[in-house]
């Protein structure tokens, strides 16, 4: 397993949410057109054919682009299209699991949602990064887990060495108190996909990364 750093403050995930004027595709290419190098492709409730399909136009787009495609939940799909890895829930298949079929070069990544949690993870020494929250309320999910705040974010980024990215209704407002309280990215849906302008709104939050470099 190789170390893994995040490349940008930002971490988008494609998903609709349900949006029918937009598809999986346009809000794919208008992240990559904004040079982000890791984007993550959310596809609940849908048939696998049709998370195939998309999983291989999107992977295609990204290697054109130079940028790493990870598969949500999916590690099937991750190895059939070739992504760069795959985010695993808590229900999902074991990330030990994932590493034996995806091989030590790929990314996984796996969803905690207490502190605990996220230290049972990463002694377990297989994930590269880890996903922690919500911090704040999402509506992204059906049955979201509890509300974890700022002070869990703390409490588990005090336990953990792997790098971190936040999830859970963080906005483009609430993005660097986030980062401010030990997450290494923001990983964003609504705030991003549901945007007038995608392109400019994950340009938006790439500008995080040159403020903190500053």
């Amino acid at each position: 397993m190789h170390p893994f750093v995040f490349p940008h403050h930002l971490y988008p995930i494609i998903d609709t949410l349900g949006q029918s004027q937009r598809s999986h595709l346009d809000i794919a290419e208008a992240m990559l057109a904004t040079g982000v190098r890791l984007l993550q492709l959310r596809l609940k409730d849908r048939p696998t054919r049709e998370f195939v399909d998309l999983a291989r136009a999107v992977q295609v787009r990204a290697v054109a682009c130079g940028a790493a495609l990870i598969i949500n939940d999916r590690t099937d799909i991750a190895l059939l299209v070739g992504a760069a890895g795959v985010h695993l829930g808590q229900t999902d298949l074991p990330a030990a699991d994932a590493r034996e079929l995806l091989g030590p070069q790929a990314i996984v990544g796996v969803s905690t949602h207490t502190p605990e949690q996220a230290l049972a993870a990463a002694r377990e020494g297989v994930a590269n990064y880890l996903g922690f929250g919500p911090i704040y309320a999402t509506g992204s999910k059906a049955d979201p887990d509890p509300v974890q705040g700022l002070t869990g974010l703390q409490r588990a980024r005090a336990a953990i060495d792997l790098p971190l990215v936040a999830i859970g209704g963080i906005t483009l407002a609430t993005a660097s108190e986030v980062l401010a309280a030990g997450a290494d990215a923001v990983a964003v849906i609504r705030d991003v996909v549901a945007a007038r302008d995608v392109r400019a709104r994950v340009a938006e939050f790439l500008s995080l990364d040159a403020g903190a470099a500053g």
